[in-house]
């Protein structure tokens, strides 16, 4: 579908191409038409960035009478910068109709100079809710003529405290009006609203009601809380090119983190609730404009700030609101681009995940915390990429034999390292000997809840120490799909088979670590455990070694040393059970089980 298609009138079409627009976004492709040619109450549910502006905008300017000087539509948003925005959307799309008067209204700037500007009747307003209700108590705006209210990102609105102040404008405008409500997420309060101020309203939902945007990848870090900034920093480092938001809980964490990355000497600034107006919008238009390659901003502060090439959103802290998640991940990947929305959690954060992967109905990856090796690797190859398309300054030949001369005692290899070496010093010194700031998944301590319900009078969690025993016997030799690439140490296998199985007592020996894959031996009689831990671990493979002789002749043994009584091999997923045949009959303990 094109937008000549729509119907819409030949200046507003003319306006669009101006614009570039070329065909209607899949929200734009259906709420224009509706517009257009019903007469009902709308609820349309999209995604921030999905083009819902143009398309209430474009319809709403198709059906104004330019003639008749009355106010005809209101749009309502809940910030200054939003309101702004779609104040100047508005006029780009109403630049073939010289007559149709556009007046944005918010709180922040002088009012003398909205009041100016109302002057002239407007035909359409667009206002934030509390300046709004100011200038109608002034009786300087007049709704009495109103055929469109238009609420946009009413979530927001509620989100912010507005319930009351829409609910005292939707009192002031005819009875006979339509009402269009847009809205990336559909929580309770919305559907009250629908239910109570309209009457045979429609829905139309672009994607799946309350899901996040198809473009956005969802991974997350699990890390001890008190590193939460050292994986910032990672992640930042292995992202050269980031263009990010990083969203923190309070303003106070908002500026420890802003002031920790500026004086680390990354390009970042801070948005919070305590900066004037002013600073406010220096901070914003230097984001917009790249001159900032991080914001660090509260869930209000951020509120309004338009921005469509975000590579990353951070999250630094989980928000207790899953809808919030919603909007903050919805801020990358628009425009038909890839984003990706991180969040850094520790371990008792993990059920948030699960939360809102259920409401959004989107799987988040864990990815492990970059090493020191990792960021120096990426850093460096990004120089090198840098290096290779510079753009050469011929005002540099003049001065070439002189550096030639200076530099002939030098290899090439010599230079080559000697530059390289130059700029990139800084992460080599710092990453040097870093530490590996991944922890694992812990299961559930039911160990400990027994323990506390069978002796009360122990505090869960505590041990009683014991004498570890020297294990002797047959071993088996262990594969598993993380090496060097992903980090992996001798110490860090030990930590992780610890976490994971929840028992120090696994003795692990001659470990082998290569680029890919780990090797590592373990005693026959503890396979079961480990295979049984190992299978609800979703990103992590353990299968036993091809060729390993101690394993093949342990699948033949008798059960009644108990070596498969838990069925730890048969419970792992398929796609996991490497170790044998799926076919019951290359499976002799089941045979014996039925015995």
């Amino acid at each position: 579908m094109t937008f000549q298609e729509l119907e819409l009138k030949d200046e507003i079409l003319q306006a669009v191409k101006a614009l570039g627009f070329e065909t209607p976004t899949p929200v734009q492709e259906r709420v224009i038409p509706f517009m257009l040619h019903e007469q009902k109450d709308l609820v349309a549910l999209a995604q921030t960035g999905t083009g819902k502006t143009a398309a209430f905008g474009l319809p709403l300017l198709n059906m104004l009478e330019p003639g008749r000087r009355q106010t005809q539509a209101l749009v309502l948003s809940p910030t200054r910068e939003l309101c702004i925005q779609i104040c100047k959307d508005l006029r780009n799309y109403a630049a073939g109709l010289p007559d149709i008067h556009i007046v944005p209204v918010y709180g922040g700037e002088d009012i003398r100079v909205q009041l100016r500007q109302l002057d002239r009747t407007p035909h359409i307003v667009v206002a934030t809710p509390g300046r709004l209700i100011d200038l109608l108590q002034r009786g300087k705006v007049h709704l009495d003529a109103v055929e469109y209210l238009v609420l946009d990102e009413a979530d927001e609105m509620l989100n912010m405290g507005f319930k009351d102040d829409i609910e005292t404008i939707l009192q002031e405008v005819p009875a006979e009006h339509r009402t269009l409500l847009f809205s990336a997420t559909m929580p309770n309060e919305i559907a009250r609203i629908a239910r109570t101020y309209m009457q045979n309203h429609e829905e139309i939902t672009v994607g799946e009601r309350n899901s996040g945007t198809e473009n956005v990848q969802h991974v997350y870090y699990l890390c001890q809380a008190k590193q939460r900034y050292l994986v910032l920093k990672r992640i930042v480092d292995m992202h050269p090119d980031i263009y990010a938001i990083i969203f923190c809980r309070t303003r106070q964490e908002t500026k420890e983190v802003a002031e920790k990355l500026m004086h680390d000497g990354y390009n970042a600034d801070a948005l919070h609730g305590d900066l004037s107006q002013a600073q406010r919008d220096t901070v914003m238009q230097k984001f917009r404009i790249h001159n900032l390659q991080m914001l660090v901003a509260t869930d209000v502060a951020a509120r309004g700030l338009d921005v469509s090439d975000l590579t990353h959103v951070i999250n630094y802290n989980l928000p207790d609101d899953v809808e919030v998640y919603t909007h903050r991940s919805g801020r990358t990947g628009r425009a038909n681009k890839k984003g990706v929305s991180v969040s850094i959690i520790h371990s008792k954060e993990k059920y948030k995940i699960k939360t809102i992967e259920r409401m959004l109905k989107r799987d988040f990856e864990r990815q492990l915390i970059p090493s020191g090796l990792d960021v120096c690797k990426k850093q460096l190859f990004n120089m090198i990429n840098k290096m290779q398309h510079v753009e050469v300054n011929e005002q540099i030949d003049a001065y070439l034999p002189q550096i030639m001369k200076q530099l002939e005692y030098l290899s090439k290899e010599d230079i080559i390292k000697r530059f390289v070496s130059e700029e990139f010093n800084r992460f080599l010194d710092y990453y040097k000997d870093a530490p590996d700031l991944n922890v694992e998944e812990k299961p559930a301590d039911r160990k400990s809840r027994k323990r506390q319900q069978d002796e009360p009078g122990k505090p869960a969690g505590k041990k009683e120490p014991r004498a570890k025993k020297k294990k002797t016997g047959e071993k088996i030799r262990m594969k598993i799909n993380l090496g060097e690439r992903q980090g992996i140490t001798p110490k860090r296998l030990l930590g992780m088979i610890n976490d994971v199985v929840g028992d120090r007592d696994i003795m692990v020996g001659d470990i082998e670590i290569t680029n890919k894959f780990t090797f590592f031996d373990i005693f026959a009689d503890q396979f079961a455990k480990l295979a049984h831990a190992f299978a609800s671990q979703n990103d992590i493979e353990l299968e036993p070694a091809k060729g390993n002789r101690a394993y093949d002749n342990r699948r033949k043994a008798d059960f009644n040393e108990g070596f498969w009584d838990d069925g730890a091999w048969d419970a792992a997923p398929r796609g996991r059970r490497k170790g044998g045949s799926r076919r019951g009959e290359d499976k002799p303990w089941r045979r014996n089980r039925r015995k």
